[in-house]
C-alpha cells in the first residue's frame, strides 16, 4: 500500500515531525539523518531522490530544535548524547510501525556522525549504516577546511576573503572567533572556492540552501519557522561539543557500515576519512570514493551513489 504521511511523533518528551513515503511497505525502511546539525534536507530528497522508492520505504526526519521539531526544546537538551537518543527512538518507532527487525539508516555530515554514534551505540535494530561527507574530528576538520580556504583565496589575490577569514580564525577546537556568524563567513568563503562542491562553485549560500527550501512545498508554514529560528540555534549551542568529537574512539561495530565519500570535500574533508575507516572494526565495512564529488556525492553523482546505495543494502537482510 502507498503511503505519504507527514506527521509529528513524541520522541523524548518533544514532538518531533517525520514524512514517510513509500510505495509498497514491504520494502526495507531507509531513514535519512540530516546535517547541520539544524538543517533539515526533506525537501531535497523528495524533490531528488524519489526514485529511491522502488527500493525502500524512505523516511525523514527533523531533528530537536529545528524544521517541524523545533517547538518545545530547552537548550540544555542539544547535545550529541541527547540526539543519539532521540535518534534511537526513532528507529524503534519505525521498526514498530513497519513490523521490522532492522531498519537501514544514511546521514550525511552532522548526519554521519549522528549515524556512527547510534550504530556504535544502538546496533540491534540497525541493518546497516551508510555515512557521506564523513565526520572524524571536529578539530582537524576545521583546520583543514579553514586553511583549504585561506589558501585558495589567497592564491587568487581574493585580499578581501583573506582579510575575512584571518578575523575569524584559524579555528580553535573548532570553533571560529564570533562562533555561529564566523563559521558561515568560513563555510561561505569555502563554497565559493569549490571546498563544497565543484558544481557550486560561485554559488551563494542563499542559491545552495535556503531558496530551494522554500520553494519545494515540503514545509508548512510553522516547520519554515521551525527552520529558520532552530537552525542557528541548534548548530550555536552544539558546535562546541561537536568541535571536540572524535569519533576514533569508536572502533567495533556490530552493524555493517558503508561510507559513500566525495574525494574533493572540504567541508569535511576527505583526507581524514581513509585512516579512521581503517581502523575500524566491523560485520563488513566499505569504503568508495566518488572522484567528481565534494561533501554530497548523493548530490555530485546521483545515479552512481543510488545504484550503489541500491546494491550494497539490497544484499543485506532487514
Amino acid at each position: 500500500m502507498a503511503v505519504d504521511i507527514k506527521k509529528r511523533i513524541p520522541v523524548n518528551g518533544v514532538m518531533q515531525k517525520i514524512h514517510i513515503v513509500s510505495n509498497d511497505e514491504s520494502l526495507p525502511v531507509l531513514l535519512f539523518l540530516h546535517g547541520g546539525p539544524g538543517v533539515v534536507n526533506r525537501h531535497s530528497l523528495f524533490s531528488h531522490d524519489r526514485d529511491l522508492l522502488d527500493t525502500f520505504t524512505m523516511v525523514t526526519w527533523d531533528q530537536r530544535g529545528t524544521g517541524g521539531s523545533y517547538a518545545g526544546v530547552s537548550k540544555d537538551t542539544l547535545t550529541i548524547d541527547q540526539l543519539v537518543e532521540d535518534a534511537k527512538e526513532v528507529v524503534d518507532y519505525l521498526c514498530k510501525e513497519f513490523k521490522k527487525e532492522k531498519i537501514f539508516v544514511i546521514g550525511g555530515s552532522w548526519g554521519s556522525l549522528l549515524g556512527i554514534r547510534l550504530a556504535y551505540a544502538y546496533p540491534e535494530q540497525i541493518a546497516a549504516f551508510v555515512g557521506f561527507g564523513q565526520f572524524v574530528n571536529g578539530e582537524k576538520n576545521e583546520q583543514i577546511s579553514y586553511q583549504y580556504t585561506y589558501d585558495a583565496a589567497k592564491a587568487v589575490g581574493d585580499e578581501e576573503a583573506v582579510k575575512k577569514l584571518e578575523t575569524v580564525g584559524p579555528p580553535v577546537k573548532g570553533v571560529y572567533k564570533g562562533g555561529f556568524d564566523g563559521m558561515m563567513v568560513q563555510r561561505r568563503l569555502m563554497m565559493k572556492y569549490g571546498g563544497y562542491s565543484k558544481s557550486q562553485e560561485k554559488r551563494s549560500y542563499m542559491d545552495s540552501f535556503v531558496k530551494p527550501m522554500i520553494l519545494s512545498g515540503e514545509y508548512s508554514l510553522s516547520d519554515l519557522k521551525g527552520v529558520l529560528l532552530g537552525y542557528k540555534k541548534v548548530l550555536k549551542v552544539m558546535w562546541p561539543e561537536i568541535g571536540e568529537e572524535d569519533l576514533t574512539k569508536y572502533r567495533k561495530f556490530n552493524v555493517p557500515i558503508f561510507v559513500f565519500d566525495g574525494k574533493l570535500d572540504m567541508n569535511t574533508p576527505a583526507e581524514l576519512v581513509e585512516e579512521w575507516f581503517e581502523g575500524i572494526e566491523a560485520p563488513h565495512k566499505e569504503l568508495i570514493w566518488f572522484e567528481n564529488s565534494g561533501h554530497n556525492p548523493m548530490g555530485d553523482e546521483p545515479e552512481r551513489f543510488k545504484k550503489l546505495l541500491r546494491e550494497k543494502l539490497s544484499a543485506i537482510s532487514a
